[in-house]
């Protein structure tokens, strides 16, 4: 990956997070951009996101993303200077939920409850 790949990686990590929390409306639970994947030449975005909240919120939120992400694009169009803005996809990860279950774990191992 190239430094610029780079960047405009953190940059849509940073953007696109700011759009859900401010833009989109509808969200639930606690979303958090996990990582993004760029393509080499900047014109595809997979989005890598995990959604903390019950599950009945995590789906609402799911449906929520998938039907924003023509509307996220286009913010992103609008803030990041690119001569082409990337395609979006998102992918829904679990991984906020498997580092809260281990943290809870490791607590009760601290206290001697396992």
């Amino acid at each position: 990956m190239t430094l610029r790949n780079e960047r405009v990686r953190k940059e849509l990590m940073r953007e696109i997070s700011d759009i859900l929390r401010k833009e989109v409306r509808g969200l639930e639970g606690v979303v958090s951009i996990v990582d993004v994947e760029v393509s080499h030449d900047n014109s595809y975005a997979k989005v890598k996101y995990s959604v903390l909240g019950n599950p009945e919120q995590v789906e609402k939120d799911k449906e929520v993303i998938e039907k924003s992400t023509s509307k996220v694009r286009y913010e992103v169009g609008k803030r990041i200077r690119l001569r082409l803005t990337p395609e979006i996809r998102f992918v829904y990860t679990d991984a906020l939920e498997q580092g809260s279950r281990v943290t809870e774990l490791i607590d009760k191992i601290s206290r001697g409850e396992i």
